[in-house]
Formats: C-alpha cells, structure tokens, sequence
C-alpha cells in the first residue's frame, strides 16, 4: 500500500522559498517574490502551464517574479518525474507542447496543488514583507 506524504509538495517549495528569502537583501526583490508566489495559482488557472512557463522569460526585468516563477518549475519537474524533457530549462516550453494530452493535463492538476503550496508559503516565509511592487 502506497501512502501520500503531504510534505512531498510541501518541503520543496518551503526549501524553495527559504532559499530565496535568505539570498535576498533588496526590499523590491522581497515583494516581489512574495507577491509572485501568492499570485501563482491564479494565474496558473487562469492562463495554464504554457502561458506560465512564457511568462517566465517576459520576468526577468522583474528579478524577484522571475526566481519565483522558476523554483516553482524547479519544484514541478522534481515532483513530476517526467521521464523526458526539462521543464526548468529554456527547453520548458517545447516540453510542455511535446507531452500527451493526458500528461499534460495531469502536470497542470499537479501544478495547481503546487501553486498553492507556493501561496501558503509566500504568507509563511514573507510574514514581515509588506506591500507590492
């Protein structure tokens, strides 16, 4: 019998996050990448995994958006295990475009449960980070 562990989502994206809190000293970096993780889901269901990963290179004028955007592809490839293809890397999107109907959709279910994770954790780690930029 197999048994689902909720902390397999959520370690990632709070090792993610943590990380990325400790490396950043600016103030406008920090509300950003508070505001991008809360925002994800959102979008995510909003506008898909395809339009995400796109967004991802539209960024990275946005530092701290765009090192949101890609731990959570970081994090999704991880969780994912997909046996071909990148998504973290420049190759992404053709990974995303390449895969099985029901890959893909199955990635986006996973994705969206990922997204929230990123929310409940920006809330978390970003605790003394307020406004947006």
């Amino acid at each position: 019998m197999m048994t689902f562990d909720p902390r397999t989502i959520a370690t990632p994206v709070y090792e993610a996050l943590s990380g990325l809190r400790s490396q950043t000293q600016d103030n406008t970096q920090l509300k950003q990448q508070k505001s991008q993780a809360v925002e994800l889901y959102t979008y995510l269901s909003t506008w898909g995994m395809m339009r995400l990963k796109a967004e991802e290179q539209a960024l990275i004028s946005q530092k701290g958006k765009h090192q949101v955007v890609c731990k959570y592809f970081e994090c999704l490839q991880t969780l994912a295990n997909l046996q071909k293809g990148n998504l973290a890397g420049d190759q992404g999107l053709i990974t995303l475009k390449e895969l099985q109907t029901d890959e893909y959709l199955g990635l986006t279910g996973l994705g969206l449960a990922l997204a929230r994770e990123f929310s409940f954790w920006a809330t978390a780690v970003y605790q003394d980070v307020s406004g947006e930029d």
